[in-house]
């Protein structure tokens, strides 16, 4: 694809490098390395969509611990070990690590790990979050996603998709952005008797 219009780059892992060293070495990485691993991706990025690329690092979730092992206990059943490779703790360190990067190389993080554990950032439990303890749900995803655009219209508004005025969404062609280029035509533009022809005709912004 066309790397020289790519505008913005997100780099979002989950808890699998917060595994503890013992009980999951495969996964396990080094905090320093860390460190190190995500500098050297923003440095990729930079490298292969250029100097002026946008890059939000997102840290990872939170761990909980009680969905944990019972998720643990219904897939191992008499085999779970009840021992925990992954912690609310572990996965706090990594997300501390992470906006400390963000803070040298002077880019954004959203700090998942934080925000979703933050009663006022939140409309639910967090853990209601996670569908197994680590992994995020639909109610997650969701959460997630809307404190990403929340975090662009704050910080990158050049980058902000304003929504259709009646119907609030931004996947149609009512929605509207400053900087953002369109490489196909919307959904509602196609012609379904003819859809070739709206391709053809497709007028970027």
């Amino acid at each position: 694809f066309d790397h020289d219009n790519v505008k913005m780059v997100t780099v979002f892992f989950g808890a699998n490098d917060a595994s503890d060293l013992e009980l999951n070495p495969r996964h396990h990485v080094p905090l320093e390395r860390y460190k190190s691993n995500m500098k050297e991706i923003a440095s990729l990025a930079r490298g292969n969509f250029g100097e002026d690329v946008n890059i939000i690092f997102i840290a990872p979730p939170p761990v909980c611990h009680d969905a944990r092992l019972k998720f643990q206990k219904d897939k191992y059943k008499d085999k779970a070990t009840g021992k925990l490779e992954r912690t609310l703790e572990l996965s706090g360190q990594y997300a501390k690590a992470l906006t400390e990067v963000a803070k040298e190389l002077e880019l954004p993080c959203l700090d998942v790990w934080t925000k979703m554990q933050d009663s006022s950032s939140s409309t639910k439990p967090w853990q209601e979050y996670l569908s197994d303890g680590l992994h995020l749900s639909a109610a997650g995803n969701k959460f997630v996603g809307e404190a990403l655009i929340d975090l662009i219209d704050d910080l990158l508004p050049e980058l902000a998709v304003t929504p259709c005025t009646y119907t609030g969404n931004i996947n149609s062609s009512s929605r509207s952005s400053i900087s953002m280029r369109r490489i196909a035509p919307w959904h509602d533009e196609i012609d379904h008797s003819n859809p070739e022809k709206s391709f053809r005709n497709l007028s970027l912004e």
